[in-house]
């Protein structure tokens, strides 16, 4: 066992000096999963929790508190922030939340994803108590003194099987393709009308999954006969629901 480098010759605490460490590019991504009732879920993928958007605030959060890694964990050091990418991964079908953060170094990307997902638990524990927060770790690393890091593929817990969901939401994306632009204007719509999707598809005799599949990246579009019956029972045009 390596020894361990918070700790000095007469095994007292310590913070490491890093003054003769040459400067490098470095990166980490850590993950965390919540699980949610499906009710609670519902309230996070339409917009409708009682304190407003869920994934808006778990992201400033975790952004945030990238920054103050520093005064949260004893002997870490201040570091320069280049970055700190927070992205939001759901699944329909068990109600989860991926959260994953990317940034400079371990305890960064750890810190903002625990506090995102606290954030996120935050904003819907008046619908969901019982969120479950699981599976906090580090999945890569690469940069600094040590050896870059992949964590070992491992199932997670909500879910032995769970298919690797979609990437709802970053801070820093790539150019958005045209069906990206379409799901947020859909979603949008659904928020300014306050259109819940079980009560929205009851109304137009669809099932209600086909417009989750759609708001969560499960699917590329609703279909055509869809469209027209969410757009009757909205009593608006087709193409008012995508501007």
């Amino acid at each position: 066992m390596s020894k361990l480098s918070h700790l000095n010759a007469k095994g007292h605490a310590h913070m490491v000096d890093v003054s003769g460490k040459p400067v490098t590019a470095r990166e980490a991504t850590a993950e965390a999963m919540v699980t949610l009732s499906e009710d609670a879920f519902t309230a996070v993928m339409e917009g409708s929790a009682p304190k407003g958007d869920v994934l808006a605030a778990a992201r400033i959060a975790g952004i945030m508190a990238a920054k103050r890694v520093p005064d949260l964990i004893p002997l870490c050091h201040p570091i320069a922030i280049a970055k700190a990418q927070v992205e939001f991964e759901p699944d329909a079908d068990t109600h989860s939340i991926r959260i994953t953060a990317t940034t400079g170094a371990e305890m960064e990307a750890l810190t903002a994803v625990s506090v995102a997902a606290l954030t996120l638990y935050d904003m819907i524990k008046a619908v969901d108590k019982g969120a479950v927060i699981e599976t906090v770790r580090l999945i890569a690393k690469s940069g600094g003194k040590s050896d870059s890091y992949k964590a070992p593929a491992a199932p997670l817990k909500a879910s032995s099987n769970r298919p690797k969901p979609k990437t709802l939401m970053g801070e820093v994306a790539a150019p958005r393709a045209a069906q990206d632009q379409r799901r947020d204007a859909f979603r949008a719509f659904m928020t300014s009308r306050r259109l819940r999707p079980t009560l929205w598809a009851k109304q137009a005799g669809i099932a209600s999954g086909e417009i989750l599949s759609f708001l969560t990246g499960r699917s590329g579009g609703l279909s055509p006969d869809a469209t027209e019956k969410l757009a009757r029972a909205a009593k608006v045009r087709v193409e008012d629901m995508f501007r």
